[in-house]
C-alpha cells in the first residue's frame, strides 16, 4: 500500500470530521494547550475538508461553537478551583509571559476581556484562565463565554467552509483528480505543523531539549557530547535532529527513487503528473513560468545580492560567508546529484535539454535560501513572531517547488528528494554558525533591502532568459 493509498483510507468520515472540528476548538480555547496549538491553520483546513464533503453548514458550525464552549469553560474551571497552582505547572513554568499578556488583557477590558480575548492571538487561552483565577462570576463568564463562541464559529469556520466548497469550481478539477489533490494537501499541511512544532520544542526551553538534557546527564558519554556542542551556551538540538533526519531522509528516499525508477516512475509521481496537468490553465502556467525564473542561478543571485552586499558592507563576513557556502554548496551537491543519477525529465525544453531530473535544484536552492534567511531573521526577532518568519518561508519554498510541476519539468519525488537535500544543507549551515556566540546582525534596513531584491527579481524577469 502506497502513501496516497493510505491516505485515501484515513480520510475522515462526516462523523468523525465533526468530532475532530469540536476537538480541534475546544484545543485551541484551552488553557496552557492553545498557546501550542497552531489552532487557525487547523481549524481552516478541517473546516475545508467539511465544504469539500459537503457536510451540513449548522452541524459544522455548531462542532465549532461547541468545541470553543468547553475549552474556555474548562480554562476558567481550571483557574477557578487551581489558581496558583496553574502557574507551576508546564508551559506557565516556563514561559510566564504567557500569564502576564493575558492578565494585562484581562486588567485593561474587564469583563469585555473573555468577550475580546477569544479574537486575540496568543492571550485567547489565557483569558479565561485569569477569569477563574480572579473568581470572575461563573454566570458572567457564561454568558461571555456563549456569546463570544457564537461569533467566534462562523468567523474561523466559514472561510475554510467556502473554500472547501468552492475551490474545485474555481480550478475546474476534472473528479478523478479530487483526491490526488486532496492529498498533497493533506501532506503538506502535516509536514509544515510537524516541523513548526519540532523547532518550537527543540529550543532551549522547549520541552524535547530538556528531555534530552535530562537524559544527557544520566550517562557519562552523552555528558560529554552534550558539554562539547554547547560552545554558544545552547546545544543546536533543533539544528542536530534537523540534520539527522534530513540526512535519513534524503538517503531513504534515493534509494526509493532509483530503485522503482528502473521501472518508470513512481506512482505518485504519475498521479501529481496528471494532476497538474489538469490544473494547468493560462494564468497558473504563467505565474509557474516567473517563479522557475525567480528560482534559477540567476534568480537566487538577484534576490540574494543586495543581501550579501548589505553584509560585506556592515563587516559581517561570517554571516556572508556562512549564506554563500550553503548556496554554493547545495548549487554543488544539485549538480553531483544530477550528473549521478542522470533521471530523466517528464518534459525538458531546451534549456534544460542536457539537464537531468533529479534531485530539483529549484526544490533545494529555494529551501536554502528561504530557509537560512528565516533561520538568521528569526534570532533577531521576538520569539512570538519567529514562527511567522518560518511560516512564510514554508510557503515561499513550497511554492516555488510546485511551480515545476506545473510547467512539467520535474516528477513529484524530485522535488521531495531536493527538499530534503536542501534541508541538510540548511543543518550543516546552522551547525557551523551555532559553534559560538554571535553579536546580532540587527539593526538591518529590511525594507529597503526586500525592495531592491525584488527590483532585481524582476529585472531578472523581463530581461534575461531562462537557465
Amino acid at each position: 500500500m502506497n502513501l496516497a493509498q493510505l491516505l485515501y483510507q484515513l480520510t475522515p468520515s462526516p462523523g468523525l470530521l465533526l468530532l475532530i472540528i469540536a476537538g480541534i476548538a475546544m484545543l485551541e480555547s484551552l488553557a496552557l494547550v492553545g498557546v501550542l496549538v497552531p489552532g487557525v491553520l487547523l481549524i481552516t483546513a478541517a473546516a475545508s475538508m467539511a465544504g469539500h464533503q459537503e457536510l451540513a453548514l449548522p452541524a459544522t458550525l455548531f462542532a465549532a461553537f461547541l468545541g470553543a464552549i468547553v475549552g474556555d469553560g474548562a480554562s476558567f474551571v481550571l483557574g477557578y478551583t487551581q489558581r496558583e497552582r496553574v502557574t507551576r505547572r508546564w508551559p506557565l513554568s516556563r514561559h510566564p509571559e504567557f500569564l502576564a499578556r493575558g492578565a494585562r488583557f484581562f486588567q485593561r477590558y474587564g469583563v469585555l476581556s473573555v468577550f475580546l480575548g477569544r479574537f486575540v492571538g496568543p492571550v485567547r487561552p489565557m483569558v479565561p484562565l485569569i477569569a477563574g483565577m480572579l473568581r470572575m462570576s461563573p454566570r458572567t463568564f457564561t454568558w461571555a463565554n456563549l456569546a463570544s463562541a457564537a461569533l467566534w464559529a462562523p468567523a474561523y469556520v466559514l472561510p475554510g467552509y467556502l473554500l472547501g466548497r468552492t475551490w474545485e469550481q474555481l480550478l475546474e478539477v476534472p473528479p478523478a483528480l479530487k483526491k490526488p489533490l486532496a492529498v498533497m494537501v493533506v501532506m503538506l499541511l502535516v509536514l509544515a505543523v510537524t516541523f513548526s512544532w519540532l523547532r518550537h520544542h527543540a529550543g532551549r526551553r522547549g520541552r524535547v531539549y530538556r528531555l534530552t538534557a535530562g537524559l544527557a546527564r544520566r550517562h557519562p558519554l552523552l555528558r560529554t557530547l552534550w558539554l562539547r556542542q554547547s560552545g554558544s551556551g545552547e546545544v543546536p538540538l533543533a539544528s542536530l535532529m534537523l540534520l539527522i533526519l534530513a540526512l535519513g531522509g534524503v538517503s531513504g528516499w534515493t534509494l526509493l527513487v532509483m530503485q522503482d525508477d528502473l521501472h518508470g516512475p513512481l506512482p505518485m509521481d504519475l498521479q501529481a503528473k496528471a494532476l497538474f496537468e489538469g490544473l494547468a490553465f493560462p494564468a497558473l502556467t504563467l505565474v509557474s513560468e516567473g517563479l522557475a525564473r525567480i528560482g534559477d542561478l540567476l534568480g537566487v543571485v538577484a534576490l540574494s545580492l543586495p543581501w550579501g552586499v548589505w553584509l560585506v558592507w556592515r563587516r559581517r563576513l561570517d554571516a556572508f560567508w556562512h549564506i554563500t557556502g550553503g548556496l554554493v554548496g547545495i548549487a554543488l551537491l544539485n549538480t553531483l546529484g544530477k550528473a549521478l543519477f542522470t533521471r530523466p525529465r517528464p518534459d525538458a525544453p531546451s534549456h534544460l535539454a542536457d539537464s537531468f531530473s533529479y534531485p530539483s535544484a529549484h526544490a533545494s536552492s529555494a529551501v536554502v535560501l528561504f530557509g537560512l534567511a528565516a533561520a538568521f531573521a528569526a534570532r533577531e526577532l521576538a520569539p512570538a513572531w519567529r514562527h511567522w518568519v518560518y511560516w512564510g518561508a514554508i510557503l515561499a519554498s513550497t511554492l516555488m517547488a510546485l511551480s515545476r510541476l506545473v510547467i512539467g519539468v520535474h516528477w513529484f519525488s524530485d522535488l521531495i528528494g531536493g527538499a530534503l537535500l536542501g534541508l541538510v544543507a540548511c543543518a550543516l549551515v546552522q551547525l557551523s554558525w551555532q559553534t559560538r556566540e554571535r553579536p546580532p546582525l540587527a539593526p538591518c534596513p529590511w525594507p529597503w533591502l526586500v525592495t531592491a531584491s525584488l527590483a532585481l527579481a524582476t529585472a531578472r524577469l523581463a530581461w534575461l532568459p531562462p537557465v
